[in-house]
């Protein structure tokens, strides 16, 4: 077998650890023949429930797995880490402002980013998966200056999968007959969740999503905003944030990360914007990607009409706001 790899995850006894975990564990991420080493990282309180999903690991019986750390302390958690699921934070609450969580949250990133910096491999992938993630892994990069920003990412991934739902249920197709759904900007409900771009596959031709919909006001409007406040609806419904869904997506999102995009295909991941589409540099924003040899490249070239510029634009000056403050916050 392949030499083990270490793979960090923190919140590891929150929620959607509980169901990331296990397909890590499975080999659905990194393969099927590539041994890992699950370092866990919570909070000091939370030690005994970590202790419980250290035992259920072991009662899983899991070939894979050839080692369990769990531990409160950040250098024994990052210590020689190749990935890192950045999924502990305090969790968004019905009624919660972004701004609430982000005064919570970046100070515990800026401590983790340090972390990283000092202990983990140089060629680790950071995916960030805590609210607000965007700004949260903007942070987290400025603190791990000898990383490179570009092994730094927030996760987009579910706002994909449940736009890609969306228009497949429209349709009346399979999931994976729709491809290229693109989610723009910050993972919050200002995010632009395009389908202009998107193809479907029906009768064994592909044709573009709005050709197969031929309904542009649902497109523009009811698709938008079911996904930009779908966070909030499963809150609503489940008095918590999604769990089982966000793991998928963080398993989907390293998996891309660590095994590449398929040809033809692109997938949504917030990255260090360059300043392509007329977004501002230096803010982590979602945008289309391919990623091969583990380095994503940004898509370029794909048509923004007046609906998608404005939209852009409004998800680009949420995002510079969240940046300011969290800047501010850190120098507190």
């Amino acid at each position: 077998m392949a030499e083990p790899i270490r793979v960090v995850v923190t919140g590891a006894a929150g929620q959607i650890a509980y169901s990331l975990i296990y397909m890590l564990s499975r080999g659905e991420v990194f393969g099927y023949d590539q041994p890992i080493i699950l370092h866990l990282l919570d909070i000091p309180p939370m030690m005994g429930v970590l202790e419980g999903v250290v035992m259920e690991i072991t009662d899983c019986a899991l070939p894979l797995v050839v080692g369990v750390v769990p531990t409160a302390d950040l250098s024994v958690a990052f210590k020689d880490v190749q990935a890192a699921f950045m999924v502990g934070s305090m969790p968004r609450k019905q009624g919660m402002e972004r701004k609430d969580l982000l005064s919570a949250n970046v100070k515990i990133f800026k401590a983790q980013g340090e972390a990283l910096d000092k202990y983990a491999r140089k060629d680790v992938k950071v995916m960030v998966v805590g609210n607000p993630a965007n700004t949260n892994a903007l942070m987290c990069s400025k603190y791990a200056p000898s990383i490179p920003k570009e092994n730094f990412s927030a996760m987009t991934r579910l706002d994909q999968n449940r736009a890609q739902a969306a228009v497949a249920n429209r349709l009346g197709v399979r999931i994976n007959q729709v491809k290229n759904v693109i989610i723009w900007g910050n993972h919050s409900s200002t995010q632009f969740p395009d389908a202009l771009n998107a193809t479907v596959e029906v009768g064994g031709a592909s044709k573009s999503v709005p050709q197969a919909l031929n309904n542009d006001p649902w497109l523009k409007e009811e698709f938008v905003t079911t996904v930009q406040n779908r966070g909030a609806a499963v809150i609503a419904a489940r008095k918590m944030s999604s769990a089982m869904s966000a793991a998928k997506a963080a398993a989907d999102h390293m998996k891309d990360i660590w095994n590449g995009t398929a040809p033809g295909t692109y997938t949504s991941m917030a990255v260090l914007s360059d300043g392509s589409y007329g977004v501002p540099a230096d803010l982590m924003f979602s945008f289309p990607v391919t990623i091969a040899n583990r380095e994503w490249k940004i898509v370029q070239g794909l048509p923004i009409d007046d609906f998608s510029r404005a939209k852009l634009d409004i998800t680009a000056k949420e995002l510079l706001e969240e940046k300011e403050d969290a800047v501010a916050l850190c120098q507190d």
